[in-house]
């Protein structure tokens, strides 16, 4: 029915291709002018000086035989004497500071410092000068998480007295798995520095190391911290005879105070002691349920110990409470909800007036061993005495929220204070008027030509004309202070005393 069948082929030739032409064509610009002209004048002109021949002069020194030198100097010896041992015992002169540097009476921003690399994700939420004043670290990550975080953030320094320093480029960077929420240098040691992390974690590093600088870790579980760590601070140990022993103080927002020792064998930190706070310590006024257990722990924000008396310490709240501690405390005890290899217990002695927000910062003064600063989300800045209820002096700047206080290492009067709206403010107790004597812009600009908040500030202890801020953009900016500023006073002491003894026996 079907068979194959092979036909010729067909072929046809195609009506669109056509024959390609080609053609060459060129062009040529007008003919080039070229001209060469030269110049040269050369003058010479010498002059010669030369100062009169003196060689004809007489010059020597007089010989004295008479004995009258000597007689004199016999005569006044006493006298000097006497007035150099008076010296030696004077007062006069304990605050004075000899300075060579130019005088200025200006602030000044000196240094801007970033992380290139985190390109403005995260914040600076803390900064720590290392034990010389040359080096800064700057702890970077982020306080407005609402879950678990995830982020691959730093811990960074620059130091400052290096020739080539790269303002955009850290000289260490240390990269943490999460968010890193404080930071602080060794008071003795300028390698070591303590941070603690959002996920609860504390760390030691030691920049001395070529390879791995992370030296310890506290780890995560039971004798650990369950929530982010506000902060770190290195503390003497006063249980060692050694004068360069310190202990480590971590607080968290799962209430725990816990303090640490490093085995100096391993050179691994382990749990030594251990405070929690409890909703039972906070004021009637702050406490959100009857029926909440009066064991259920309270986040603590911020910590600071006394300058005289190292067994004694300041905390503040996330409900707004300020309370006076001691390590040596033997509060109540959580009712067993808290795992720990130690006994948690209160180390609270004290109450003051609370704010009416989370605090954000306690700073003991390193003048006065009564006086203290706090500032808080209720934008307001007090000014405390260790020994009674309520604040001496409450200031309002109206500059929103008050991120952080630090007082002046060289002047008792002096403190300063950031803000929400991007300002560092330094305030002069010695004015008869509570406001700042400087604002400074220190916060970033934002894209709505906004300042970005300034969330924590540090003055530098050893080189007392420096200031450093750090801004929600990840900026830091370090300030040299007016020399009419960072001067103390005479007065400085006494007027700070009288603020605060007026009003502890009132």
């Amino acid at each position: 029915m079907f068979a194959d069948i092979t036909l010729e082929s067909v072929t046809f030739k195609s009506n669109w291709k056509k024959e390609r032409s080609l053609a060459s064509s060129g062009c040529q610009t007008s003919e080039l002018v070229v001209e060469e002209v030269a110049c040269q004048s050369v003058k010479y002109k010498s002059v010669k000086t030369q100062t009169e021949d003196d060689s004809d002069k007489f010059s020597g020194f007089a010989d004295d035989n008479s004995g009258h030198l000597a007689e004199f100097l016999r005569r006044v010896e006493p006298a000097m004497h006497k007035q150099l041992e008076m010296n030696v015992k004077s007062h006069a002169f304990d605050d004075y500071e000899v300075t060579w540097d130019e005088g200025s009476s200006t602030m000044s921003s000196i240094h801007k410092l970033t992380n290139a690399a985190h390109d403005g994700q995260f914040q600076i939420t803390g900064l720590s000068w290392n034990s010389t004043g040359a080096v800064i670290a700057a702890s970077y990550g982020r306080f407005d998480h609402e879950d678990w975080c995830t982020h691959k953030t730093s811990l960074c320094t620059w130091n400052l007295e290096r020739r080539n320093l790269d303002e955009n480029k850290p000289d260490t960077v240390l990269e943490v798995s999460s968010c890193l929420m404080c930071t602080a240098f060794h008071p003795s040691n300028p390698a070591l520095i303590a941070g603690g992390t959002y996920n609860g974690v504390v760390i030691v590093w030691d920049l001395s190391r070529e390879d791995d600088m992370v030296l310890t870790s506290s780890g995560i579980g039971d004798d650990s911290h369950r929530e982010p760590v506000s902060k770190v601070i290195w503390v003497p140990d006063t249980s060692s005879l050694k004068k360069n022993k310190y202990l480590l103080v971590s607080v968290s927002s799962d209430g725990k105070m816990l303090v640490w020792k490093m085995d100096r064998k391993t050179k691994q930190i382990e749990l030594h002691d251990g405070f929690v706070l409890m909703n039972m310590n906070l004021p009637t006024q702050l406490r959100k349920s009857r029926t909440m257990r009066g064991d259920k722990e309270v986040g603590v924000t911020c910590i600071s110990y006394n300058n005289e008396n190292k067994d004694s310490f300041i905390i503040g709240s996330e409900p707004g409470a300020v309370f006076k501690c001691s390590m040596s405390a033997n509060g109540e005890q959580p009712a067993g909800n808290i795992i720990s290899s130690i006994q948690l217990k209160s180390p609270v002695t004290f109450t003051y007036a609370h704010h009416y927000g989370p605090v954000y910062s306690a700073e003991f003064s390193p003048f006065h061993r009564n006086a203290f600063l706090t500032s808080s989300m209720d934008q307001t800045l007090r000014l405390y005495s260790m020994l009674q209820k309520q604040p001496i002096m409450t200031l309002e700047p109206g500059e929103g929220v008050i991120y952080s206080t630090k007082w002046s290492f060289s002047r008792p009067a002096l403190f300063a204070a950031t803000t929400d709206t991007g300002l560092l403010l330094l305030y002069d107790l010695t004015q008869n008027q509570p406001v700042p004597v400087y604002k400074l812009e220190a916060g970033g600009l934002m894209g709505n030509n906004a300042r970005a908040p300034v969330l924590t500030c540090q003055f530098n202890q050893h080189q007392n004309n420096l200031i450093a801020t750090g801004d929600a953009m990840g900026c830091i900016q370090v300030f040299r202070i007016s020399d009419s500023l960072k001067t103390p006073l005479s007065r400085d002491l006494e007027i700070l005393g009288e603020l605060v003894d007026i009003t502890t026996e009132s």
